[in-house]
């Protein structure tokens, strides 16, 4: 066998190794970032104090609340730093751990995304069976599936990655750890094993979007026949942002890890990471939430109670 040098640590390519273009990086990654971060948290208190919002739709909104704090706190803060102290450096730990995050909360996210649309499918179609059919049990249920969906796939995911030898070169072309990324790295034999992972993932994927087609080709059959123009426009309003958000998750996702690992990396790459991993946090509390009266009411009253208290 010839030498090979093991890597311990990972280079993280990025955006730019031009100083100004790294500091352009790292300002515009801040917005982004507490954007994403006081959208989601005011969130999840505006649901936990109001009372009046513990109600399923609410239940899983604060839970994808969660999840994208969790997604996005995952890959940004590292790239701003990198980009801020003019490094690129990741040790092996640090990567699994990026690699795991990541996949455990995208993962949870397509499988709550799945969730809400059949909640909004027994709340449009079955309206008077709604309150019994949604428990707060079957919720409780429901999103734990989710969660505990995302821990498998990411344990099945990480551990087919790094349980494969790294040696030689080790730059990874994209801004965090990405599985495909890293497979270009690898000496070992890994075709067989990231055909078969890959697949189980693609068909998890499947099954979530046609469960969702299905349900959506219900909910706009059973709008389309309300009568009230009101009725049609808060079912329509609550329903396409949900699906844009979900697909441009699913097809940005696939388009990165069902490429093959062979062909050529390109700045479309880092585009597509950054549309599956950093956009979807930051608009998801205004497609979901800040249109939402109840939701703006609440932060409106909370707002006002601090001011009062401050005084």
């Amino acid at each position: 066998m010839s030498n090979q040098t093991v890597v311990t640590e990972f280079l993280l390519l990025g955006f730019s190794a031009i100083r100004e273009l790294q500091i352009l990086h790292f300002v515009v990654f801040l917005v982004v970032y507490l954007a994403a971060l006081v959208g989601n948290l005011l969130i999840i208190i505006a649901i936990a104090l109001n009372h009046h919002l513990h109600t399923p739709m609410y239940f899983f909104l604060m839970n994808l609340a969660i999840l994208d704090l969790g997604s996005i706190s995952v890959t940004v803060p590292k790239s701003m730093v990198n980009s801020l102290t003019n490094t690129r450096l990741i040790s092996y730990s640090g990567c699994v751990t990026q690699v795991f995050l990541l996949f455990l909360f995208a993962s949870a996210d397509i499988a709550l995304l799945t969730v809400m649309a059949y909640d909004r499918y027994v709340a449009i179609c079955q309206p008077l069976h709604y309150e019994k059919v949604m428990d707060r049990k079957v919720c409780v249920q429901m999103a734990a599936s989710a969660w505990i969906t995302g821990v498998l796939n990411s344990a099945l995911h990480t551990g087919n990655t790094f349980v494969l030898t790294f040696c030689g070169d080790n730059m990874v072309n994209q801004f965090f750890c990405e599985i495909p990324q890293l497979l270009r790295l690898t000496c070992s034999d890994s075709y067989l094993s990231e055909v078969g992972v890959t697949a189980f993932g693609a068909c998890l994927a499947l099954g979530c979007f046609v469960f969702i087609i299905m349900s959506y080709v219900h909910i706009f059959t059973t709008v389309l026949r309300m009568r009230s123009k009101q009725g049609r426009h808060k079912a329509f309003s609550t329903c396409i942002p949900h699906l844009i958000v979900f697909s441009m998750l699913l097809f940005t996702g696939a388009f990165a890890y069902l490429k093959p690992t062979s062909s050529s990396t390109s700045g479309l790459d880092l585009i597509m990471a950054v549309f599956y991993s950093v956009i979807p946090p930051m608009i998801n509390p205004v497609i979901y939430s800040m249109r939402n009266k109840e939701i703006k009411d609440t932060l409106r009253k909370l707002t006002w109670w601090m001011l009062l208290n401050k005084n």
